[in-house]
């Protein structure tokens, strides 16, 4: 039993003859080339899917349990969830995390991992290539590799660390399987255990690792046991007919191929574990072949082939999202890009079938090539599975790999059989030019959002999602009209996209547009299937479309008596998707305004049992809590949520608010400490400021109070807390003239500040002497409400200090008769009857003035706006200022 070219070691063993520092030279060489390629890339920002796979992803934050990592998606959505994405990347997320710790959410340290990661792989790869071509050859096709611009979208893009990552593991777990089969008849199994880690970290870093697998079967067939197609059927016909036991050779390799396929398996199994049941959910724009009857769906597969071909060999019109009607459907036999089809499926037959007969010592380095070049691509074909894109440059970033391999090892061909190597020299030197130069200039294009995607409509201009896009960047500057312009223009490019219509909208509502916003809502509600009658609704819809509801009802929510209405929509929604979490917990806002906190709760408390790991639940349960009155347990529920995320503003903000106000000195520090750390993460506010202040006026600290509401008030001149607060303490820290100008400032926004117009009152009568100015403030209270007891005593105050004695007397009757209750009204009232019975008595009025003087220097409390005042005009008064600022989130 043995075919013409059995057990034979391979032709190709790595050169350890080679001499270290010619080694080194092609390394410096390579990682040189292709650090400058991508040094303009550390500029770059967050763009694109970084948003939401780094900015907005909380699995990257240290408070976040470590373990959540490997039971949540690539983008930190629990994966068992029907809206998670699917995508399982554990270990990409792990390396995100990392470069949270060190530098939080500063780009640059993302992409510097992204460029070092790139160089590793591309000495990885000269390694590899090594085996199979001269160290000059190898070093061409791993140049080749490190500047192809099909590569941006991996290095450049943040996200795009999962192939990169992948990729490392991809050739350290084929490299390893090298080593493993060295000696064919004898398998070195620490080199398989090593291949078989390898492969599950490189699948755990992005799914199409376990490609690998299949890259070494191939190696383990036609390059360890030199096998052709005759072979193989010689064997299999000699395996069905012998009784006799298989040769040693025969059983290492089944052994070997049987560790790997056995390795593969578990890891698909327990993949699928984690994942669940369910496919990710997938729009028609996503990728519309995917939603078409036989047979455009199966021809538009198969013409996206010919796509990325050609994307790989001439890699100048690239774009970052080829989704929507980028490519338009094949929808029939005679469509003539069917003829592209054809091409690129002949060419890989021809390919194959002479290297699968060919017994020359190319075959191998084809056969190499052709697998680097198919196998990692096959996972994004759509042909086991439908995918999220139509095409994606990144996915390219592995299988350029083989196509590297066969264009080096032509060149080098052609190299040898031309006279004119002038020629081929000077043919190669443009073509790594021309590629260096794209790259470097692609890699401009992903400096933010705003120019990736214009970049996009330089090549594409029937994609609405390139168009929405550009207006999101637009709309996050607060260009709001230039963004409505594209928006509008991805409705004309994509009538029934759902999310076009919910960005037109949403502008309309930013440009106080509501008529326009509603209409574009419903236009976009109205584009979602619609269950049939009577039947529930069982059609699933992407979470980004349901958005609408949430958009619509936040929109007539404005409106108080259409409240209801909003409610009812937000039900609708939570009824298409049972763990529509931003549904309940804005449809608990909207209970809490319509004062049924009850149901509120009872609507976040459901919620908690789709996701007990939301600190927004958790904060509007304390909310609820809150507006029931019940201090102690909205305490409980601000302090869960800050355990899940410390960081959460609202959070912080009101339990350092309510510890304020709860007057506990023991919590004291707590609340300072919450507020100081709003102030640390840049999220400082005039409501930080002015509760700092709050803190600070309750501990005597007048200094330090005082920079807190002049800081709030320069934020916001026309905040009402603030400005009486430090009016007040600039007045009881005797320092009345300069509370003037903040009084003033307040009542030029709040003329009806009631407690404002009496500390002014009390300023002008006891520091100014300014008798006509108090009684326009305590009229003008007066006015407003007519029953104001301090208003209209301290008024009598004035008439006194006037000497309208008479006047006063009459006033301070009144003052009496609306709180009798009041001691020093009767008292003051006393002593100006005292005073009136002296002027009667002794007929004299210069006597009289002097007397009422002396009169008040007699009695324990003078009649003066500022003692009068003391007793009802207190701190403790003023502080029940700030209860209005314990808000529900919207």
């Amino acid at each position: 039993m043995a075919p013409r070219q059995i057990a034979r070691s391979p032709r190709f063993q790595p050169k350890e003859h080679m001499t270290n520092r010619v080694r080194r030279r092609y390394y410096v060489i390579i990682g040189t080339i292709a650090f400058l390629c991508y040094l303009n890339s550390l500029s770059c920002g967050f763009v694109f899917d970084d948003m939401s796979a780094v900015r907005d992803n909380r699995d990257l934050r240290p408070e976040t349990p470590l373990l959540n990592v490997f039971w949540n998606d690539f983008w930190g959505t629990p994966i068992h969830k029907e809206h998670s994405h699917k995508s399982y990347r554990p270990l990409c997320v792990l390396t995100f995390r990392l470069n949270y710790m060190l530098s939080e959410l500063e780009p640059m340290s993302y992409h510097l991992v992204n460029v070092v990661l790139h160089i590793y792989v591309c000495f990885l790869y000269f390694r590899i290539t090594h085996l199979f071509l001269s160290e000059s050859v190898s070093l061409v096709a791993s140049i080749l590799f490190a500047v192809h611009p099909i590569h941006t979208e991996a290095v450049t893009g943040v996200v795009g660390r999962a192939e990169i990552l992948s990729s490392v593991f991809f050739l350290l777990a084929f490299s390893s399987y090298i080593k493993a089969t060295r000696k064919p008849q004898h398998t070195d199994w620490s080199s398989l255990l090593e291949c078989v880690i390898f492969v599950v970290v490189a699948t755990l870093s992005k799914e199409q690792g376990i490609t690998v697998v299949g890259l070494c079967g191939v190696y383990e067939v036609f390059v360890v046991q030199k096998f052709r197609l005759l072979d193989l059927l010689y064997i299999g016909q000699n395996l069905m007919s012998s009784k006799a036991p298989p040769p040693l050779w025969l059983r290492e390799m089944m052994l070997r191929l049987t560790v790997l396929f056995l390795g593969s398996l578990g890891l698909l199994v327990g993949r699928f574990q984690v994942m669940g049941a369910q496919l990710p959910v997938f729009t028609r724009f996503d990728n519309p072949a995917a939603v078409v009857d036989t047979p455009a769906r199966q021809l538009t597969y198969n013409y996206l082939l010919s796509v990325n071909t050609w994307l790989l060999l001439f890699p100048f019109n690239l774009c970052c999202d080829w989704t929507m009607g980028t490519i338009p459907l094949v929808e029939s036999f005679t469509d003539p890009r069917n003829i592209a089809t054809l091409g690129v499926y002949l060419a890989l037959v021809l390919l194959v079938w002479s290297v699968l007969y060919s017994d020359d010592e190319h075959a191998e380095i084809l056969i190499m090539g052709l697998a680097l070049l198919i196998l990692p691509f096959l996972p994004a074909s759509n042909f086991f599975f439908p995918v999220g894109f139509v095409v994606a440059e990144r996915v390219l970033y592995t299988p350029s790999m083989g196509l590297c391999l066969i264009v080096a090892y032509g060149w080098h061909l052609l190299m040898e059989r031309i006279r004119w190597k002038p020629l081929m020299w000077a043919l190669l030197t443009v073509l790594l030019l021309s590629h260096s130069l794209k790259t470097i200039v692609r890699n401009f294009d992903w400096k933010n959002e705003y120019s990736i995607f214009m970049a996009g409509l330089k090549v594409n201009q029937q994609n609405a999602k390139l168009y929405n896009n550009v207006g999101h960047a637009l709309e996050g500057e607060g260009k709001f009209t230039e963004a409505l312009e594209y928006f509008l223009q991805a409705v004309c490019v994509q009538k029934d996209d759902i999310g076009a219509h919910i960005n037109v909208g949403r502008t309309y509502n930013n440009l106080e547009m509501f008529s326009e916003a509603e209409q574009a809502f419903m236009k976009a509600k109205g584009l979602l299937p619609r269950p049939k009658t009577g039947e529930p609704y069982t059609v699933r819809i992407a979470p980004n479309h349901l958005n609408v509801f949430l958009n619509l009802a936040n929109l007539i929510s404005r409106n108080k008596s259409r409240l209801e209405e909003a409610d009812a929509l937000y039900r609708q929604a939570i009824s298409m998707r049972a763990d529509y979490i931003q549904a309940y917990i804005n449809r608990g806002d909207i209970l809490i305004k319509l004062n049924r906190t009850q149901e509120a709760q009872e609507v976040y408390e459901r919620a908690l049992q789709f996701d007990s790991s939301n600190p927004d639940i958790y904060y509007n349960l304390g909310v609820v809590y809150l507006e029931q009155r019940k201090a102690t347990q909205a305490m409980v529920y601000f302090n869960k949520a800050l355990e899940i995320d410390p960081n959460h503003e609202q959070a912080l903000m009101n339990s350092a608010v309510l510890i304020q106000e709860s007057g506990s000195n023991k919590l004291r520090h707590v609340a300072y400490k919450r507020l100081q750390h709003l102030l640390e993460k840049g999220k400082s506010n005039e409501r930080v400021y002015f509760n700092l202040g709050m803190l600070a006026m309750d501990e005597k600290r007048v200094p330090e109070a005082e920079t807190w509401f002049k800081n709030a008030v320069q934020i916001r001149e026309d905040f009402r807390s603030a400005l009486f607060n430090l009016a007040l303490l600039l007045s009881d820290s005797q320092r009345p003239l300069e509370a003037v100008p903040f009084l003033k400032q307040l009542l030029k926004y709040h003329p009806d500040h009631v407690k404002g117009l009496i500390l002014l009152g009390d300023i002008y009568i006891n520091h100014m002497k300014d008798l006509e100015a108090a009684e326009k403030c305590y009229t003008k209270i007066l006015k407003m409400d007519p029953n104001n007891v301090q208003a209209k005593h301290n008024l009598c105050v004035v008439y006194v200090e006037r000497g309208q004695l008479t006047v006063g007397e009459h006033c301070l009757i009144q003052a009496a008769s609306l709180a009798p209750q009041e001691e020093y009204i009767q008292r003051h009232l006393k002593i100006v009857r005292a005073r009136l019975k002296k002027i009667q008595s002794r007929k004299e009025d210069n006597a009289s003035k002097t007397r009422v003087k002396s009169l008040g220097k007699h009695q324990d409390t003078t009649i003066t706006e500022s003692s009068i005042n003391k007793r009802p005009v207190s701190t403790e008064t003023y502080h029940t200022d700030t209860a209005s600022h314990i808000t529900s989130e919207s």
